[in-house]
């Protein structure tokens, strides 16, 4: 099985990367591919049952492209909320194309996908090397953002308008649904316009990618809430540092800041459910953890013990996920009320870093990652593929169709090696239940 990747036709002009010392060894072809499942037990049971495995183009230059670049033209939008490394990729999607390609026209779409229709009044901005040239240094987006959909026909109409060949779409879920849904009215209409996405989830929740860029500087600014969290327990009799990340649906920043920490008594996450009475609940727990140890660390990933709260999840924000309870007020109310009934004094404090760490500035190694999947997508777009966007699989960047990765989202295994290790690490019991 092969995730197949919409192309818009033949490519007939030479790449200019062929210049620049590019060597003919070094570019693509839809050849190249890596398999999905790299274990020798998952292809032996491939090829046992008389199927291909599944595996994905490589990602990277082609020698030949689909559009003239000179007489191209290109649109950035950036979607959803703030996350460390927009304006990286940002910035390297424009420095690709223009120094590299010489695609001299390129616009950045003001505050999401409002920024396709014209109704709201955000003008498009020139995007040039010198306007681009150090905006990785600040956190956010220079284009702004927006959630939620918007009409695709007003919206391409808006790009007919523009005359743009190339669309790079920055973000979520929701985000990428709206690029395929961009790509079918695009087909629908039979015009030949690229849709390229790069995946941005501060929660590295997508579905077949190895790591979503921001990913790695969002866990290592939760572990200096972390370290703050683990002062203040220190410093108090019974003190208790309660701290809530972001992870609605998966617990990765969670998992991954909890063992960097390496102070964390409890991590709580979406995917292993818990109890907060009862003998082997949580509160009975971290009444035993103070009676030995005097202070306690829990963090808390804000999707967490969903079922504990009474939430009206029937209606959905603007982005159409489910409207969660806040984890941390409720578990800092339920904790005080705990001891407070067994007349126990504890000092809890309560940090609740998630706006700051989805604002910084990406990390060194985010700035690496982020270019390259800038890179990356910009090769796509003008050879011509379309309806896909660029991830990293097996530390290889690849092109993904839409429709296979907002199939689902990415999730924390509880039976997998990344939450043993964190039960190992925080010494929690496997179940409070």
């Amino acid at each position: 099985m092969e995730a197949i990747i919409e192309s818009l036709g033949e490519c007939q002009f030479l790449s200019p990367l062929r210049h620049q010392h590019v060597g003919s060894d070094k570019f693509r072809t839809d050849e190249h591919r890596v398999i999905y499942d790299d274990s020798m037990e998952g292809v032996r049971d491939m090829f046992e049952r008389g199927l291909k495995p599944l595996s994905f183009e490589m990602a990277g230059p082609y020698e030949k492209i689909y559009f003239e670049p000179g007489k191209t033209s290109a649109a950035i939008v950036t979607c959803g909320g703030l996350c460390p490394g927009l304006n990286d990729i940002i910035r390297g999607i424009v420095m690709e194309l223009y120094q590299r390609y010489g695609v001299m026209r390129i616009f950045g779409l003001r505050y999401g996908y409002e920024g396709l229709v014209p109704r709201y009044g955000h003008l498009p901005v020139a995007l040039r090397p010198d306007s681009v040239s150090t905006i990785h240094t600040f956190g956010g987006t220079i284009l702004g953002s927006s959630r939620g959909p918007q009409d695709v026909v007003e919206i391409v109409d808006h790009l007919e308008e523009l005359d743009v060949d190339v669309l790079f779409v920055i973000g979520g879920d929701g985000t990428l649904k709206g690029g395929a849904a961009i790509n079918a009215e695009i087909r629908r209409r039979e015009l030949k316009k690229s849709v390229i996405g790069i995946p941005k989830t501060i929660d590295n929740d997508i579905m077949y990618i190895d790591k979503s860029f921001g990913f790695e500087t969002a866990f290592a600014e939760a572990v200096k809430a972390i370290s703050c969290a683990h002062v203040e327990a220190v410093g108090a009799m019974n003190g208790i540092g309660l701290v809530k990340l972001m992870g609605r649906d998966s617990g990765f920043i969670a998992s991954h800041a909890a063992l960097a920490g390496q102070h964390v008594n409890f991590c709580l996450i979406p995917e292993v459910p818990f109890r907060l009475e009862g003998p082997r609940g949580l509160l009975e727990e971290l009444r035993y953890r103070l009676a030995h140890r005097k202070n306690i660390v829990i963090v808390a990933a804000e999707g967490a013990g969903q079922d504990l709260m009474e939430v009206n999840q029937s209606k959905a924000d603007a982005s159409g996920n489910r409207r969660l309870g806040d984890i941390g007020v409720f578990l800092k109310d339920k904790i005080n009320e705990f001891f407070r009934k067994r007349r126990i004094e504890v000092n809890l404090k309560y940090i609740d870093p998630s706006y700051i760490i989805r604002s910084v500035p990406a990390s060194p190694q985010d700035n690496v990652y982020c270019m390259r999947l800038a890179q990356n997508a910009v090769h796509a777009a003008l050879a011509g593929k379309t309806n896909m966007l660029i991830g990293r699989w097996h530390s290889t960047f690849v092109h993904i169709p839409f429709d296979l990765v907002t199939q689902g989202r990415r999730r924390v295994d509880p039976d997998g090696d990344l939450w043993q290790a964190v039960l190992e690490c925080t010494g929690q019991p496997v179940r409070m239940m």
